[in-house]
């Protein structure tokens, strides 16, 4: 039979293209010995087909197995040379409709593990982006998303795309299907998971299982993955699991701390029993929870947020821990001979330094911005529109309205101004010391840039005054155009720093809730009716401590 140079038959080439099922049927019928060759890769004709995504060659050439094959040979057809499945390619090509479909037919599959060692759910658990982490949608697409039906076919076939469709409405939809196959497939594998994990613990393989070596428990997988709803089936299913210990020691939480997948480490804190266990673990090189805060994860994807934000993220963490875990394992010693605070404070030492590079930077260019807007609102303040009357010296425009605003916003524009450049030089005449990078100096930052902005708010206004005071006599529109001109500098502005601001906003959040603490009877500063009891410290923590499992805003 003739092959090309990657060892593919002509059935292999046909597979890949969904509408020449009938041509396929046609060489079938002459050469069925076609449906079990495999190319230089390993891989049948039905793999390639699912590696492709092609779910009416799939339909037609499984059909064809079943019909033309006994037992031995049709599951022959449904693996690659080194242990992958149809289920593993399925996933690996982020088709989980299909892999659904294949995992609902053939379910023994959900087991199989590939060459690394890796079932199905393990490859789920790897895949962030199958669960839609991190992607983020605005008010109109959430508002489609909610609403959007997803009753008709999960699996769209070449007769289904005939129709007219509005293309962002289909783009919702198919991620909206992508996400609840996904949910559907979990939940259907982590049927099995109990059965594997035991075997992974007992170090039992099933029969006629090639296991390459030991895989990591699908648990773990989704904790550093951050898939939740795997690590929420996997748990109904199989409870016992959050106790799984790995080779190095580590237990769930351990993983959780040092990947920052902290919403995992909420779950297990609201088990009771489990986290009063787990949280005494210590791993085989003497690590407790409180050094995993300290231990970089292994990452080849830099984090692209500015680093006061990640060592501040660091530091609140580490301070969290340190609150779950007893004062014992504050003073615990690891193999390198070091506590977790000195562990936490060398690991974070080239941070630290590129953070306080990074403010003084910041700090820097802000101070300068505040004094040139301070220096033009006082020089505004000396040269008022319209001038003053030359015979009793005050100004000609001192009756109309917008002399008002405009006085209003050159006093507010120097005071904030002026205020904002004495905040930023007291970030660079700070110590910067490690404690001072969780609270003080990030809401210093958030303070300065408020401030600032507001300064350049005022002074637009006090700007646009200005051109209405001294084109009053023009129609409306040209007063609205001018002024609304005159806001793009603070729009602009205002944007261009939102990120950040968004932020480091939550260190306000938290200063709140300490003066709502102090005053519990103050309606306006806790937010709350008197009679309704305040938090508790346990729940105020925890509403703090959630924040480390929102990806925060990149700058």
């Amino acid at each position: 039979m003739h092959r090309n140079d990657m060892g593919n038959t002509i059935l292999h080439e046909i597979a890949t293209f969904d509408r020449l099922d009938s041509a396929a049927k046609v060489i079938l019928n002459k050469a069925p010995s076609l449906l079990g060759m495999r190319n230089k890769c390993g891989e049948t004709a039905l793999y390639r087909v699912v590696r492709y995504k092609k779910v009416v060659m799939f339909d037609f050439l499984d059909e064809q197995v079943n019909q033309l094959f006994d037992v031995y040979e049709r599951e022959a057809c449904y693996y690659k040379l080194g242990g992958a499945t149809i289920l593993h390619a399925a996933i690996c090509s982020e088709h989980f409709c299909l892999a659904l479909l294949i995992a609902k037919k053939y379910d023994y599959l959900v087991n199989e593990r590939d060459a690394d060692g890796m079932t199905a759910l393990q490859l789920l658990a790897c895949n962030r982006q199958a669960f839609g982490i991190g992607e983020k949608y605005s008010f109109i697409k959430r508002s489609i998303y909610t609403r959007l039906s997803t009753e008709h076919k999960a699996i769209e076939r070449e007769e289904d795309k005939k129709c007219y469709r509005v293309p962002m409405v289909e783009s919702i939809r198919k991620k909206k299907q992508r996400y609840e196959s996904v949910l559907e497939l979990a939940k259907l594998m982590s049927d099995v998971s109990k059965r594997q994990e035991k075997e992974e613990q007992d170090g039992v393989a099933q029969a006629g299982q090639a296991v390459a070596k030991v895989a990591e428990s699908s648990l773990f997988l989704a904790t550093k993955s951050g898939c939740t709803e795997i690590i929420d089936e996997i748990l109904k299913t199989y409870p016992q699991a959050v106790e799984y210990v790995d080779s190095e020691g580590r237990n769930v939480l351990h993983v959780a701390i040092k990947y920052r997948q902290m919403q995992f480490f909420d779950i297990v804190e609201k088990m009771g029993t489990p986290m009063r266990r787990l949280k005494r673990k210590i791993t085989h090189q003497g690590n407790s929870l409180l050094h995993m805060v300290g231990v970089k994860e292994d990452s080849e994807i830099a984090d692209m947020r500015s680093p006061a934000l990640l060592l501040q993220e660091n530091l609140l963490l580490f301070e969290r821990v340190k609150n779950v875990c007893s004062a014992y394992f504050s003073e615990i010693i690891n193999e390198e001979g070091k506590t977790a605070e000195e562990l936490f404070t060398k690991e974070n030492t080239t941070l630290r330094s590129e953070v306080n590079d990074w403010l003084k930077r910041t700090a820097e260019n802000c101070t300068i911005v505040a004094v040139l807007i301070a220096t033009v609102a006082f020089a505004a303040a000396y040269t008022i529109p319209g001038g003053p009357n030359q015979s009793t010296g005050y100004p000609v425009l001192l009756d109309q309205p917008f002399f008002v605003i405009f006085t209003i916003g050159d006093v507010l524009s120097i005071t904030f101004a002026l205020t904002s450049m004495i905040n930023f030089l007291s970030i660079l005449t700070s110590s910067f010391l490690l404690h001072e990078f969780r609270r003080s100096l990030p809401q210093k930052l958030t303070l300065g840039v408020t401030l600032l902005i507001l300064s350049v708010s005022m002074m637009m206004l006090a700007f646009a005054s200005t051109i209405i005071l001294m084109i009053h006599y023009k129609e409306r529109w040209t007063k609205i155009a001018l002024s609304s001109m005159a806001f793009l500098p603070v729009t602009i502005f205002a944007v261009s720093y939102f990120p950040l601001y968004v932020s480091l906003w939550k260190n306000f959040n938290y200063s709140l809730r300490k003066l709502a603490r102090a005053f519990p009877r103050c309606k306006f500063i806790s937010g709350r009716p008197r009679d309704s009891p305040l938090p508790s410290s346990s729940s105020l923590h925890e509403s703090e401590s959630t924040k480390f499992g929102i990806s925060t805003s990149y700058y």
